[in-house]
């Protein structure tokens, strides 16, 4: 059985080879923390962020969508407490210039392991690079304080980091001892200036989350659609962060896209309405083929909760190097509102004609992480079996088993040779079915790899043109995780192909 670490080698590989993921400026050596989607993984992408969009939004009665601007007032930042508390405390090493988390640090402390063998008189292992993303001790104990997860300040009592504790832990890369800085605030929003002058009053901010847009125009929404509650303003956006230690491939990167909804609600019904979404965003993962045993719906702790959630739970995925949150669903109260109200004069309140009560609606809010949902379904997906080569000689094969409306291509067309009409047949049909779903043509090899290349893409349906087509106009589809071949007419492809692919 392969080791986590293999597997998720093995995946890399295989995405890199097959253009599903790239290293952003890899020419120049790459950038940490950012990834460039190649033209299999922007299909399956985009294939995600599609079937969330209509799910959430098209075929609802109750939601509408939103595009905000990726840079916003820094009011809004300040508003929503980003500016002051979304910081993570840092460390540096003076030696090899390795950077860390202080969290990170005190919880490897608590496992008295190096990554240089054995235990040392502080001890930590590799956490910065092997952490997860369940809360550490320090952060639940800033939650019970009523700050942001990422908030950091110097008075934090429970654990407090000076000089003296970083003296004595040696650096978890060099194992250089007293060489580790004391820690410092690092705010995790990634600056930028607007206008000539780069000074204080042309400071602006790339979003760390696309909620803000949404809460900032939750009025003009309610005005121009003439919406009445319940109502959910939905949104696919870009957000950044400037995180001290990107990692786990994908999943923490310092660019990345969110799929997020503000549901808005009387106070209530917004337990009723926490309830509902908690289940239904659990089942979409489900739906599209994460309904494995590593998918689990995990309440937060009430000692967990953020100051302002009345509720949360997280959709968790067991990754090959641990279990992390795909998407959170929480009962935000009105605190959003009820800050932005405050801090911009404005009334944000809404007014029910019929109970003739005017009050700041609860916002339940499902927010999820598009880059986390494709390394998910690419990690369920990545499968290895053996199958029958040209030869009819079993051989070990890798295969992607997608569910068919998220994989890239939904099928390729083969001829059997580049001879006897066959491939003028095939591009027939090829340019048929490419009116209406993104399909492949490859008449390059033997037919045998060029299975084996799909099977690596995801595709789920291969179709042959052989010898026999041309006398009876048939075709043979092979399924991509049965191996199974039917043959039925030309007339039939599309049919055949809309059936199974769900659309």
């Amino acid at each position: 059985m392969d080791k986590p670490n293999d597997l998720m080698d093995k995946l890399v590989s295989l995405c890199k080879r097959r253009g599903f993921i790239f290293q952003s400026s890899e020419i120049y050596g790459g950038l940490n923390g950012c990834w460039d989607y190649g033209p299999l993984g922007v299909e399956l992408k985009r294939n995600v962020k599609n079937l969330w969009w209509s799910d959430v939004v098209t075929s609802r009665d109750d939601m509408v969508g939103l595009d905000a601007s990726v840079i916003m007032n820094p009011r809004v930042w300040e508003a929503s407490g980003h500016v002051g508390g979304f910081a993570d405390p840092m460390v540096d090493c003076r030696k090899c210039k390795g950077r860390f988390r202080a969290d990170q640090l005190y919880y490897a402390v608590r496992q008295g392991q190096s990554r240089h063998g054995g235990t040392v008189s502080v001890g930590f292992s590799a956490i910065a690079d092997k952490a997860q993303d369940a809360l550490t001790a320090m952060e639940l104990q800033l939650k019970k304080k009523g700050r942001q997860i990422r908030e950091w300040s110097s008075d934090f009592e429970p654990i407090r980091y000076d000089q003296q504790q970083s003296d004595q832990t040696p650096c978890p890369v060099c194992g250089e001892q007293e060489c580790l800085t004391a820690p410092r605030a690092f705010n995790l929003m990634l600056k930028t200036y607007m206008g000539a002058l780069e000074d204080s009053s042309s400071l602006a901010y790339l979003r760390p989350e696309t909620a803000q847009g949404i809460f900032c125009n939750f009025k003009n929404v309610l005005d121009t659609q003439r919406l009445k509650l319940p109502f959910g303003i939905a949104q696919v956006g870009k957000a950044f962060r400037n995180e001290i230690n990107p990692r786990n491939y994908t999943f923490r990167s310092r660019e990345f896209e969110q799929m997020e909804i503000e549901f808005f609600c009387h106070p209530s019904q917004a337990d009723q309405w926490y309830k509902y979404w908690r289940q239904a965003r659990f089942d979409w993962y489900i739906n599209l083929g994460l309904g494995s045993q590593r998918l689990r719906l995990r309440d937060h702790d009430k000692d967990e909760l953020a100051h302002y959630a009345a509720n949360c739970a997280d959709v968790e995925y067991a990754f090959p190097f641990g279990v992390s949150e795909l998407e959170g669903i929480a009962n935000r109260t009105d605190f959003d509102l009820k800050q932005h109200q405050e801090c911009s004069g404005k009334d944000l309140t809404y007014y029910d004609d019929q109970t003739k009560e005017r009050f700041l609606p609860y916002v339940i809010e499902p927010s999820a992480g598009v880059d986390r949902s494709v390394l998910a379904f690419l990690c369920e997906a990545y499968t290895e079996d053996e199958a029958p080569d040209d030869k009819g000689n079993p051989k070990k094969r890798v295969l992607m088993k997608l569910h068919p409306k998220l994989a890239p291509i939904k099928a390729a067309v083969f001829p059997l040779v580049k001879k006897d009409g066959m491939p003028e047949v095939a591009h027939k049909i090829y340019d048929d079915l490419k009116k209406r779903w993104n399909v492949f043509y490859d008449e390059k090899g033997a037919v045998g790899r060029r299975y084996r290349r799909q099977d690596e893409a995801g595709t789920p349906f291969c179709i042959t043109v052989d010898g026999q087509t041309l006398q009876d106009q048939t075709v043979t589809i092979r399924d991509r995780d049965s191996l199974n071949q039917d043959r039925i007419g030309i007339d039939k492809i599309a049919s055949y192909l809309s059936e199974h692919l769900g659309n």
